[in-house]
């Protein structure tokens, strides 16, 4: 490509890390794309026939459907995506496919190619998330009203329900989706097609062509940053770093959950592995390889954010390594997604065993204490000094739970705790009894998913 400037070839060291087609090559579908847009404009504008525009979209309808085959051989000598397709194309049309790369770049086609493939994968990414959060869904109101203890710091704090417990992710996954859509917008802002190098072109093109062509808002408006600027894909792996907490928090609750210290859940076999010594073993692989790959996820983005940081304007050599980690991140992502839906859709809980253990650590102390701030009248921090002596108590007899106490050591503590207070006691009626908005309540958990179930679905016509 620049045999007139060089007198001898690349080291074949200096080619192996020079080439980026190993990797670039997944954006062949929008370099043909950018490259259709790019042709149509420039025999608009008069640059090149319409004739010749016509054989440019020929050739590269013939050189898709050659990629997609599996017919097409890429050629590192050639380096990237770009220069594989236009040798190919000149190959194929003669000197048409030479004047294609008039008027751009491989700085601004690349800088196109990757944004339009960053905006789809965040619109893929958000359809991920929501096809987790119908299985999510369907999972809280088969078990809106199945007790189990909720924690805070690991340590049993109040009864809650699973259904209550799964809505939770699906509210958090639901501001991971508008995060992606919100990266996926940006990425269409400012197509840089038509910046060429750095500096623009004296050519004279339509950008606002190319760019309404290419779904863009419009054309980027400094050719610098154009060519130069990855903080759309900064923003988009963001986003899925913190999707990835996410997604590995609810990881990690499976892998404690199908414990057989927990025994709250067991996976199926399709979720399941074995051990090659222990035959009894049944890990969670799938879920633990779920968190890993979320640090992974976040290591992409602090790469990334290390490579684009102090370089100065405009391109550089750098910015080659972006589309590895990217397209990593959103392997990652993909992955982890799908593996989540799987484990969820097919897992299977233990209502007895999650009602056991709701009912010790002593769970309803709460319930105690606002009964006595309703019914008794006195202060919260008073009831709460009471009802920690009552747990004191029910310890020192041992009790694993406040239900199990009798009425007349309640006394022993305090005399206003009478019959009515002990029958609050029980998981089924605290929970039932935390009806407010947002609440654990059965009715609650069962209104928020038909909220959801509405709005998921309103979305889905939108995007249709």
């Amino acid at each position: 490509m620049w045999g007139g400037r060089f007198a001898a070839k690349p080291d074949t060291v200096m080619q192996a890390i020079n080439a980026s087609i190993g990797v670039d090559k997944r954006l062949w579908r929008e370099d043909i794309e950018g490259s259709k847009a790019h042709a149509a404009m420039l025999a608009a504008c008069g640059i090149i026939t319409r004739d010749e525009a016509d054989k440019i979209h020929e050739g590269l309808e013939a050189i898709a459907l050659d990629i997609a085959s599996g017919r097409f051989v890429f050629d590192e000598a050639l380096e990237d995506i770009h220069l594989n397709i236009e040798a190919r194309l000149t190959d194929m049309i003669g000197e048409p496919g030479r004047r294609l790369h008039t008027a751009r770049s491989r700085n601004d086609q690349v800088a196109t190619d990757f944004k339009l493939w960053t905006a789809r994968a965040c619109d893929a990414a958000g359809d991920a998330l929501s096809a987790l959060q119908q299985v999510l869904l369907d999972r809280a109101e088969e078990h809106a009203d199945w007790v189990m203890p909720g924690f805070t710091h690991l340590q049993t704090a109040m009864p809650i329900t699973l259904g209550h417990h799964l809505l939770a992710y699906v509210e958090m996954l639901d501001r991971d989706a508008m995060r992606l859509a919100a990266a996926a917008s940006m990425a269409r802002e400012g197509c840089p097609l038509g910046a060429a190098a750095l500096a623009g072109t004296g050519f004279p093109i339509d950008r606002g062509m190319t760019a309404k062509l290419l779904g863009f808002d419009g054309p980027a408006g400094n050719s610098l940053d154009a060519v130069s600027s990855r903080d759309f894909a900064l923003q988009a792996v963001s986003v899925l770093a913190i999707c990835a907490t996410h997604l590995s928090r609810l990881a990690e609750e499976i892998v404690l959950w199908t414990s057989p210290q927990f025994g709250f859940a067991r996976l199926s076999d399709a979720w399941s592995t074995g051990s090659s010594i222990m035959p009894q073993k049944r890990n969670p692989d799938a879920a633990e390889l779920i968190r890993a790959k979320a640090s992974r996820i976040a290591a992409d983005f602090q790469a990334l954010a290390s490579i684009v940081n102090a370089l100065p304007l405009a391109y550089a050599k750098d910015l080659q390594e972006d589309k590895a980690l990217t397209f990593s991140a959103f392997d990652s992502f993909d992955l982890c997604a799908a593996a989540l839906r799987g484990m969820m859709q097919t897992i299977r809980f233990n209502r007895q065993t999650m009602a056991l253990a709701a009912e010790k650590g002593f769970s309803t102390a709460t319930e105690l204490a606002d009964w006595l701030v309703r019914a008794a009248g006195i202060a919260f921090r008073d009831a709460h000094h009471i009802v920690g002596a009552c747990v004191k108590k029910a310890e020192a007899l041992g009790h694993e739970s406040l239900s199990s106490m009798a009425l007349s050591e309640f006394q022993t503590i305090d005399p206003r705790i009478n019959a009515e207070a002990v029958a609050q006691l029980s998981v089924d009626k605290a929970v039932e009894a935390r009806d407010s908005l947002g609440g654990t309540a059965p009715q609650r958990v069962r209104e928020a998913v038909q909220r959801w179930r509405a709005a998921l679905g309103a979305l889905d016509e939108e995007e249709a």
